[in-house]
């Protein structure tokens, strides 16, 4: 079976001024593996400076389905994710969310 039922997909922000991780990266990525047919977030990660925040924002993405849509993963980052680049993450997700959309209609 492989991994031919999971896809990998990136959305993109601008990072606002100020962040640590703007001296490394213009924007910010949020990455996900997700399963094809369920839509469910596998494992996802994301361009901010520290180990410890790419892992924190993984383990809350973790598990929800893109074909529920977004509101739920970005209500998720609202209530436990309080630093600077939550609106590029949250603008991210709206941009994965589109790709993955995208992936689908083009199937």
């Amino acid at each position: 079976m492989g991994i031919s039922h999971i896809v990998f997909i990136a959305g993109h922000a601008k990072l606002p001024q100020g962040m640590a991780a703007k001296n490394m990266y213009e924007t910010l990525t949020v990455t996900a593996e997700i399963d094809r047919t369920y839509g469910v977030i596998l494992e996802a990660s994301c361009t901010l400076a520290t180990e410890h925040g790419r892992n924190y924002i993984g383990k809350l993405l973790k598990g929800y389905s893109l074909r529920e849509g977004i509101d739920e993963p970005i209500r998720a980052i609202q209530q436990h994710y309080y630093g600077k680049a939550t609106n590029a993450i949250i603008a991210a997700l709206k941009d994965l969310h589109y790709q993955f959309q995208q992936m689908n209609h083009n199937q």
